[in-house]
């Protein structure tokens, strides 16, 4: 399977959406560089009062642009970059790929899927009702988010739009992402 990174994304500070970018640079082991997500431990301020010296296994936030035009249909006026997401692909069904599965972004670069995003409240906050557009069920009822994944740097370079995203699966057994 392969896909096409859309748009790149990164912020400085701790805001909801990130500004679009020429380029960005993943760090191994730690990140994008220059973004307030960056670290080898937990930098989500959600999640630093309760377990700050946790590995960050949310180094880089990845969105399928098909999320963006799914959500545009349904009245959400939104692009790449304004619900937090450092890569915009297209082309991949993320929300299908299993825990560990690497992504190989452009020339260099090498991310590990680590689990799911899990939907928060800062989402309604951006636009009223677009917590209920990211989730969704499935036909046994159980909870679809759909909100993107989370990924480590395994190996560090530079990742631009247009640049091509070839997915790695972990051999063995597929294992569902889980929100992390």
């Amino acid at each position: 399977m392969t896909g096409t990174v859309e748009a790149v994304s990164r912020s400085g500070r701790h805001t909801f959406s990130k500004r679009n970018e020429l380029w960005i640079h993943l760090v191994e082991g730690l990140g994008v560089e220059g973004d307030a997500h960056m670290g080898a431990t937990v930098q989500h301020r959600s999640r630093l009062r309760f377990t700050p010296h946790a590995p960050n296994l949310r180094q880089v936030h990845l969105m399928h642009a098909e999320l963006h035009d799914e959500l545009r249909a349904a009245g959400f006026p939104v692009v790449a970059g304004d619900l937090g997401e450092n890569v915009t692909t297209r082309g991949v069904d993320l929300l299908a790929l299993g825990t560990g599965t690497r992504l190989h972004l452009g020339e260099s670069a090498v991310v590990e899927v680590t689990g799911l995003r899990n939907p928060c409240v800062q989402i309604d906050r951006f636009q009223n009702g677009l917590l209920a557009a990211v989730l969704g069920r499935d036909e046994r009822g159980g909870s679809i988010r759909k909100s993107g994944i989370m990924a480590v740097v395994l190996r560090g370079g530079d990742v631009r739009p247009g640049d091509v995203i070839r997915v790695e699966p972990l051999p063995g057994p597929h294992r569902p992402l889980m929100p992390v």
